[in-house]
């Protein structure tokens, strides 16, 4: 929330001058729960400002942000030269626009062959989450030779900069990334837009697409679909106004799934990021804004295994219960893969012992528990005979609940008498009505006659 005075700074004093306020990728912070507070900021703005909303999608949450923030608003909207007014396009005219329909297990032998063909151009690739970037990157820095192989996502914090400012700089390049380089960002003379993985919403498929073919110059895209995935080009076409066109299956590639296993069997750092990069894709999947074409339960998961070249199936919840004949994992112990980095394998290895310690010492732990508890439920059984004794007795005593009231009374009036309560002659006298009682009480009713 927007606060009015922070840490002695009176901040509406401070933009009492304003003149002019820019609100960049206006969508993209009303998507990100901002509303309220962009609201709460423009009332406290001054009146009398020019205010400046820039967008490339024009949501319906802009069109209430206009009304609602601004005074007498003009829409501008940017066309490229020789395109009719009429046009509803999203995406520029000189952007080639493509989609590829691949199995799981064949899309990223497809992608290698497509990069190995165009090393001399420059190429962003999209992925759907971090962990598949720092996979995959690495997979495409070690198949793709004699080009320069990059990596960014959400989750680099201070490198982030320096590798978008280091990219920029060259002529010819792979820069893996996902949606953080969808937006706002200017790259000159891209290439290629390659979506490996379909975005989760429609509107960052044209923003993906816009980091090509910028400012009058020629560029090209192309999406990754599954068979299943297909009628998703006419959900595009409809809704993002956004025509593709189909690109055919590339012959002769090299299938580089077993090289990609062997890197993992040599290396755990790589081994790690496929099983994470893995979990990450079908989180995602699951999470799809189109869920009616992105169905996780149609998801051939023994053939994106094999896409990832992972070594065994990973435990998750989506995967619980499911059989996968189709997967062969590979017959080795994968604990005893180790990390090419010498260091982290001496960490792991210490981490390792140290696992091995304490489980010798829970087990002697468990083994001490074990007698202390065999000692308590020998206890157990003691008390529980000796309770199964004291019914059997008074089960099978002769001494009848009468008796044992009337022995209880003669008690009662015996300490009575020795702390003078009572007399002698009270006390016998007592003891008289109560064996009194007694005898009348154990009498049966034969003895009784027949007044009983």
């Amino acid at each position: 929330m927007f606060r009015r005075k922070a840490e002695g700074l009176d901040l509406v004093s401070c933009v009492r001058a304003l003149d002019v306020l820019v609100l960049d990728e206006a969508d993209r912070l009303l998507d990100m729960g901002f509303e309220a507070s962009i609201n709460t900021i423009l009332e406290l703005l001054p009146k009398q400002r020019r205010t400046g909303l820039f967008s490339a999608t024009q949501t319906q949450e802009v069109e209430n942000l206009v009304r609602a923030g601004l005074r007498n608003p003009v829409r501008i909207s940017v066309k490229e030269k020789g395109v009719a007014a009429s046009s509803t396009q999203k995406t520029p005219s000189r952007l080639e626009n493509y989609y590829m329909v691949c199995k799981t297990d064949e899309k990223f032998n497809q992608l290698v062959h497509f990069l190995r063909n165009r090393k001399q151009e420059k190429h962003l690739v999209f992925f759907s989450t971090c962990s598949c970037v720092e996979y995959f990157g690495k997979a495409l820095e070690a198949l793709v030779k004699g080009v320069k192989v990059m990596c960014i996502h959400g989750k680099m914090k201070y490198k982030r900069n320096q590798i978008f400012m280091d990219f920029r700089k060259l002529q010819s390049g792979i820069l893996v990334c996902t949606d953080v380089m969808a937006r706002g960002i200017d790259i000159p003379e891209v290439n290629w837009v390659l979506q490996y993985d379909p975005p989760s919403n429609a509107s960052a498929f044209v923003h993906r697409c816009g980091r090509t073919a910028r400012i009058g110059h020629g560029g090209s895209a192309l999406v990754f679909l599954l068979p299943m995935e297909e009628s998703y080009i006419t959900f595009l076409a409809i809704n993002q106004k956004c025509p593709l066109q189909e690109m055919k299956l590339q012959k002769h590639t090299v299938d580089l799934l077993p090289k990609l296993k062997s890197m993992a069997l040599a290396d755990r750092a790589v081994f790690e990021k496929g099983m994470k990069a893995f979990v990450s894709f079908v989180q995602a999947y699951a999470k799809h804004e189109c869920s009616l074409i992105f169905r996780l339960k149609d998801l051939d998961f023994a053939g994106l295994a094999r896409g990832f070249a992972l070594l065994k199936m990973p435990k998750m919840p989506e995967l619980r219960g499911k059989q996968f004949p189709d997967f062969v994992p590979v017959d080795i112990n994968t604990d005893t893969i180790p990390f090419k980095d010498k260091i982290r394998e001496k960490q792991r290895q210490k981490l390792l012992q140290q696992q091995r310690e304490e489980k010798t010492e829970n087990e002697g732990r468990k083994k001490f528990i074990k007698t202390k508890a065999w000692s308590k439920q020998k206890a157990k059984k003691e008390k529980k005979k000796k309770m199964s004794d004291k019914r059997k007795r008074k089960e099978g005593s002769d001494i009848e609940d009468e008796d044992m009231e009337e022995l209880l009374n003669d008690t009662r009036l015996l300490k009575k008498l020795k702390k003078g309560k009572i007399t002698e002659e009270e006390f016998e006298k007592g003891l008289l009505t109560s064996g009194k009682r007694s005898v009348k009480t154990n009498l049966g009713p034969s003895e009784l006659g027949d007044d009983c």
